[in-house]
């Protein structure tokens, strides 16, 4: 337990921040898989909806905090390379 009020508050501070960086990247990761799915399935409108809300949440969460920008292009990047190789099917 923290001596200082500040510590306290601070530490109670991080808990709530880290419960919902933990439940935003859950959600990246759950949106990842949705795509994955969805190229599996090789339906194109439904890759492509699922496509744009994955780069869509990536996105807000670098705008949060949540993820660094490079983090983001590069998974995005990965992602339009796995939907390009799918189409090219």
């Amino acid at each position: 337990m923290p001596n200082i009020k500040s510590a306290a508050k601070r530490a109670k501070t991080s808990e709530k921040s880290r419960k919902r960086n933990a439940e935003a990247k859950s959600q990246l990761k759950t949106l990842r898989k949705s795509l994955l799915t969805a190229l599996a399935a090789s339906e194109a409108p439904k890759t492509a909806a699922a496509y744009s809300t994955y780069c869509s949440t990536l996105d807000k969460a670098v705008k949060h905090g949540i993820i660094k920008k490079n983090s983001s292009v590069r998974k995005k990047g990965r992602a339009a390379a796995m939907l390009r190789k799918a189409a090219a099917k």
